[in-house]
C-alpha cells in the first residue's frame, strides 16, 4: 500500500480517497448487522447459548428481540434516509449486547482453547463495530446536514 500525498492511497492498482472508505461503512455494517439478525432466527440455540441465564423470560425471548432489532437497525442503516439513526441504534445495540460476549467468556472458559480464543475475539470485535457505527451515524448526519443547506 503505498500513501499518495493527496490523501489518496493505492492498493493493487486502486486509487481511493481515505475518507470515501469511512463514507461506506454503512455497506459492510448494514449487512453484517442485518445478516446477524436473521441468523438469530436461522440458529437460535447459539445465541440462546450466550445470553445470559438470569435474564427473564427465557434466553429465546432475548435471542429474538435482539434478532429482530437487529434486522431493523441493518435495515436502517442501509437505507440512506434512515441511515444516522440506524448507525446511532446499531452503537446502542453493540452496548446492550456486549453483557452477553462477556457471559459468553465466561461461560467457554472450560471449552477447548479454540472455542475460548473465538469467545475472546468477540470482545475487541464489537469495539471495532462501536467505532464503524458512530462513523456510520457522524457521517451520516454530516452529509443529511450538507444536503440540506444545498436544498435551502
Amino acid at each position: 500500500m503505498e500513501y499518495l500525498a493527496s490523501g489518496e492511497f493505492i492498493c493493487e492498482g486502486i486509487y481511493m480517497n481515505r475518507a470515501s472508505l469511512k463514507d461506506k461503512l454503512w455497506i459492510p455494517l448494514g449487512v453484517f448487522v442485518l445478516l446477524a439478525g436473521i441468523t438469530h432466527f436461522a440458529n437460535p440455540d447459539f445465541f440462546d447459548a450466550i445470553v445470559p441465564p438470569w435474564l427473564p423470560p427465557s434466553e429465546r425471548f432475548w435471542t429474538y428481540i435482539s434478532g429482530l432489532a437487529e434486522i431493523a437497525i441493518g435495515i436502517a442503516v442501509l437505507l440512506p434516509k434512515y441511515r444516522r439513526l440506524g448507525g446511532w441504534a446499531a452503537f446502542a445495540l453493540f452496548i446492550a449486547v456486549y453483557p452477553a460476549n462477556l457471559y459468553m467468556v465466561w461461560d467457554w472458559r472450560d471449552r477447548t482453547t479454540a472455542e475460548q480464543v473465538v469467545s475472546w475475539m468477540r470482545l475487541p470485535f464489537q469495539l471495532l463495530f462501536l467505532w464503524a457505527a458512530m462513523q456510520v451515524a457522524k457521517n451520516s448526519a454530516v452529509t443529511s446536514l450538507t444536503q440540506r443547506q444545498k436544498s435551502a
